[in-house]
Formats: C-alpha cells, sequence, structure tokens
C-alpha cells in the first residue's frame, strides 16, 4: 500500500484530503495539532515544519503541502514582517518538505507532489498583496519543479477559491456574508472542502499520470467568467 505525506492534514482542505485518502494509502500527517480522526493507516507526528526536523520516510508515493494563510490588510497595514511569515509558510515550508523527502519520493513508481495556490493569484483582489505574493510564488515553484523533475516527479498545485473551512471563517462568519459569498461567484456557491480533497485525490493518483507543471483553478467561476 503507497504512502502520502500529508503537511497539515489536521484541519481544513488538509483533513479532508487525509480522509480521502484513508481507504487506499498509508497516510502520514505532519502537523502543530493533533487530528481528531483516528485510524489504523494513519501515523500523525506533532511538528513545525518551519523550525522542527522533518520525520524520515521510506517510499512516498505522494507529497501534498497544504498549511496556507489568509492575512487580508490594506497595504499600509502590512509590515514587511507579514510579508515574510506568509512567505515561510507558504514558500519556505514547502522548499523544506520537498527537499527533505525527494530521495523517499524517488523510490515510488510514479510519485508526485502537491502545492496549494489560491485564486488571488490570477484575480485582482483588494487586501490580498500579501498572500498573493507569496502564493504566486507557488505557482513559479510547481512549473519550474516540474520542468526539473520530469519525468520522474509529477509536480502540480490546486487553487481554490473561499473554502468553508476555518481558515476562512471570517470571511462567512454570518449568513449575510455567506450570501455575499456565493453572489460573487458565477456559479453561486463557494468551494467545500471536500471538493477540494477529490481533486487532489485524482491529482496524486496515477490517473494524472500526464499532467505536471499546472496550476488547477478551481474557482467556481470567479477567475474564468466575466457576468
Amino acid at each position: 500500500m503507497d504512502t502520502v505525506i500529508v503537511v497539515g492534514g489536521s484541519k481544513g482542505i488538509g483533513n479532508a484530503i487525509v480522509q480521502s485518502l484513508l481507504p487506499n494509502h498509508k497516510v502520514i500527517n505532519i502537523s502543530r495539532t493533533a487530528p481528531e480522526l483516528t485510524h489504523e493507516r494513519l501515523t500523525h507526528y506533532n511538528c513545525d515544519v518551519l523550525s522542527d526536523e522533518l520525520p524520515q520516510a521510506d517510499s512516498v508515493k505522494a507529497l501534498v503541502y497544504c498549511p496556507g494563510s489568509i492575512n487580508l490588510k490594506p497595504i499600509n497595514r502590512l509590515s514587511t514582517d507579514d510579508f515574510r511569515n506568509d512567505f515561510e509558510i507558504n514558500v519556505v515550508g514547502a522548499v523544506k518538505s520537498i527537499q527533505h523527502y525527494l530521495p523517499a519520493l524517488k523510490k515510488a513508481n510514479n510519485p508526485s507532489i502537491l502545492l496549494f495556490s489560491t485564486v488571488a493569484s490570477k484575480l485582482g483582489m483588494p487586501f490580498h498583496a500579501s498572500v498573493a505574493a507569496s502564493k504566486s510564488a507557488v505557482e513559479g515553484l510547481t512549473k519550474s519543479l516540474g520542468a526539473e523533475l520530469a519525468p520522474t516527479i509529477r509536480v502540480n498545485a490546486i487553487a481554490p477559491t473561499v473554502t468553508d473551512t476555518g481558515l476562512a471563517a471570517k470571511l462567512l462568519r454570518n449568513e449575510k456574508m455567506v450570501e455575499n459569498m456565493k453572489q460573487r461567484h458565477p456559479l453561486k456557491k463557494y468551494l467545500d472542502p471536500q471538493e477540494v480533497s477529490e481533486m487532489a485525490s485524482f491529482l496524486i493518483s496515477d490517473k494524472a499520470a500526464s499532467m505536471s507543471g499546472q496550476v488547477f483553478e478551481m474557482d467556481c467561476g470567479i477567475v474564468s467568467f466575466k457576468i
């Protein structure tokens, strides 16, 4: 049975991905907090990816890096530390994880890496300067590493719009804000974590063996359409 490492799999999209993988994979979850979920094929390591030493692994089918940030402020209220912190979480943590698990990935059959961007990297949105800057770097990393690691390791990213997780709770904190968020999207909805986990499961599977260096917009139409 293949092993998948999920960094940040205790909450939100990461947790949904862990749950979707467990029926068919061994999953190693690396997170600062323990998941509520327990399963015989789930191994959890309490670990801060930025400051702690990452656990070792032998053969790894896929590495999924889920940590992210929603630090929304006007540019005059964003400090340089805000930019540094977002870059550390979104980019440096991903790079550290990839470098650490690269030997283990190379031992697997058709291995892959999955990262996360945001629709704000393509769609100019007020107050998103810091997160959009760091997630745009993730998209550049996806394409560069996809080229560098071909044909051995595939590298892709998902760029979701607002997703119903704790990270987005401030954006969906009452019924009016929920309805306004739905109306902003041409498909009149935003994302459920399960939708994203299904896309993630597909991209790290052998069914996506011809896909690498791609950023997949899960945008409910907000980037693609002007209606």
